[in-house]
């Protein structure tokens, strides 16, 4: 279960690094929408990355695997607040990402 979820996480939070990496239009029209300066999203992107490759790493190493997930965690806890304040709200994507997170950090505290 824990490298299931493991491979989920970084599989999707690294599409997410990516496509704020490449700039794409729907990351810019979120962070617009959001009240996030655009010029955060590939500084943003490459914090997500750094998150999936963490999760990766933490396949051998566990101790990283757990930090990755805590910090995923965090980041979408901080995430939250541009999310609400947001109009409309629409906290599906949110949702999806921070339970994903927490999913694995849980799991990673477990399979230790």
């Amino acid at each position: 279960m824990y490298v299931a979820i493991t491979l989920l996480t970084a599989t999707v939070v690294g599409m997410a690094a990516v496509a704020n990496l490449a700039r794409h239009p729907y990351g810019r029209a979120q962070a617009e929408r959001q009240g996030v300066p655009v010029s955060w999203q590939v500084p943003l992107g490459f914090v997500l990355g750094a998150g999936a490759v963490g999760l990766l790493v933490g396949l051998a190493v566990p101790v990283l695997g757990t930090v990755a997930a805590a910090c995923l965690v965090a980041y979408f806890v901080v995430a939250f607040v541009p999310e609400v304040r947001a109009r409309p709200l629409r906290l599906g994507p949110w949702a999806v990402y921070f339970v994903l997170a927490v999913a694995s950090l849980v799991t990673s505290l477990i399979a230790r």
